[in-house]
């Protein structure tokens, strides 16, 4: 009896058992086909680097008709580029998954197609040449690393992937790009002693070059602003506007154009010399509000400056060059996800209180509330830099947006943006570099000329994370240490904590 009692329970206990894995490979299975019907990443980075953007997302879903785009890798690539092309891929899977079949995406390998490489000789993607260890010797192998996206008959051609930090932005604006029923077409000023693009910021232009069309405009040989320009980029003027000139600025805002004003109170030339700018525009700038002050402002928060004395350099923290992180506005997409902004030589800006209080005013980028001001007899020598009489806070770049009157009786506009900035050395290639000063002048375009959503994408690529200017020194040290010995030391700790703990329980058996 007892043996027919036996065989019955261990008939249980395996019948138990295999319900159980036969339960288990459900769940599995069941997983499996839900896991090819939704899609979802996990991704714990702070930034979400590895993850669509909502912005990126709303652009597939919206596409009016399908984008092709074909991703070149050669099968022979190095092996620290792998990653670069599973990062690639990954991401353009999401673009698929989240476009519902409008974005088709094919991988293919050149080398394996000689019509293949004639037709990229012809879209412009150069064959790169790697390095590779083999057999204990260096030797250089040829590859293609390239991508194409094509919609109808246009198209747009990616020669080098060369990161995956700005993939998405890439991705994204391109896709903007060939799905715009017009181009957008950005204009620069030319003449009155501006900036030359291709001379002085050649990494600006090509930046904007990137997404735009741009246009250049000189108010000497046009009368007028052509309405097909989205948005103006005047930058760094250095000579007096005449009234007819000022007048043609204003019709275009008025007109409904959008204006981006990066305009020095003080000019610095050679050998460190200033004067005020004398620009003439105080009747344009006052009727909207703004007002440009002939200052130049200093801050304990500083960037980093290069100086020569003789055959030495040195570099130092420059209060001439405010360094902006707390005071960036981040209620505003311009400046929100920015780390740092380094405006070197920069003057204050005032808004009325009139237009503060009846259009949307963003204060842009402030200084920290110990900063000061020299407003004469500019001495700009590192050595002789002017001591505070008192602190305040002051406006670097500020945002308007709303209604403005023409200050020349050329009517009004309900839809007026304008971005001022008291600076446009940061633009300089130099300088450019510098913090965020890049993503702070592509976010303003962007602001200006196209939409919000791009400068969120390309706020991800941002790496820059400095402490906080109020961290004491002794502050400072003890992160730096604490990010080199933080983690050892708690691993000591806990492996000391576990030693005691053990020998402990050990011996209480024996005190019992």
């Amino acid at each position: 009896m007892m043996q027919k009692i036996n065989k019955i329970t261990k008939w249980q206990k395996q019948a138990g058992f295999g319900l159980n894995v036969l339960l288990v490979l459900g769940v599995i299975a069941a997983l499996n086909f839900f896991s090819y019907q939704l899609f979802h990443r996990f991704d714990l980075t702070n930034n979400k680097n590895y993850s669509l953007s909502s912005a990126s997302k709303d652009l597939a879903r919206e596409l009016p008709d399908i984008i092709n785009i074909k991703v070149y890798f050669s099968g022979n690539l190095p092996s620290q580029y792998i990653s670069l092309k599973q990062e690639v891929l990954d991401l353009l899977d999401e673009y698929q998954n989240y476009s519902k079949g409008k974005i088709k995406v094919q991988v293919i390998d050149p080398l394996k197609d000689k019509e293949v490489l004639s037709e990229l000789r012809s879209k412009g993607i150069p064959e790169i040449q790697f390095n590779v260890l083999e057999k204990d010797k260096y030797q250089v192998v040829n590859g293609y690393m390239g991508m194409v996206l094509s919609y109808g008959d246009k198209s747009e051609v990616v020669p080098v992937l060369q990161d995956v930090s700005n993939f998405e932005y890439l991705v994204s604006s391109d896709i903007k790009k060939l799905t715009a029923k017009e181009p957008i077409v950005i204009g620069t000023l030319a003449g009155h002693g501006t900036l030359e693009w291709e001379k002085e910021a050649t990494k600006a232009d090509k930046a904007l070059k990137e997404l735009y069309q741009v246009q250049v405009v000189d108010l000497k040989t046009e009368k007028t602003i052509p309405s097909t320009i989205k948005a103006l980029v005047i930058a760094g003027p250095k000579e007096k506007f005449t009234k007819d000139e000022l007048k043609a600025i204003d019709k275009f805002v008025m007109g409904g154009g959008s204006l981006l004003l990066l305009v020095d109170g003080v000019k610095i030339d050679n050998g460190l010399s200033a004067s005020k700018n004398e620009l003439g525009m105080e009747e344009l700038l006052s009727g909207y509000g703004v007002t440009l002050n002939k200052d130049l402002v200093l801050d304990v928060s500083a960037g980093m400056a290069s100086f020569n004395q003789g055959f030495m350099t040195f570099n130092i923290e420059y209060p001439f060059w405010p360094k902006v992180t707390n005071g960036l506005d981040k209620s505003n997409p311009v400046v929100s996800r920015l780390q740092s902004i380094v405006l070197p030589w920069a003057s204050s800006i005032s808004i009325s209180q009139e237009v503060a209080t009846q259009n949307q005013v963003a204060y842009l980028a402030k200084t920290t509330n110990r900063a000061w001001h020299a407003t004469s007899n500019f001495n700009l020598r590192p050595d002789q830099v002017p001591t505070a009489d008192s602190a305040d806070q002051y406006t670097l770049a500020a945002a308007v947006q709303g209604k403005l009157k023409s200050p020349y009786d050329q009517g009004s506009t309900d839809k007026a943006r304008l971005i001022i900035v008291g600076d446009s050395d940061f633009l300089k290639d130099g300088l450019l570099d510098t913090g965020d000063n890049l993503a702070f002048f592509q976010n303003m375009v962007d602001y200006l000329g196209l939409d919000e959503q791009l400068i969120g994408i390309r706020a991800k690529a941002i790496s820059s994370h400095p402490l906080k200017e109020q961290l004491s020194d002794s502050s400072k040290i003890a992160i730096r240490y604490g990010n080199v010995f933080g983690i050892t030391l708690l691993a000591v700790g806990f492996g000391l904590y576990r030693y005691y703990a053990r020998r402990r329980n050990k011996r209480q058996p024996e005190t019992e």
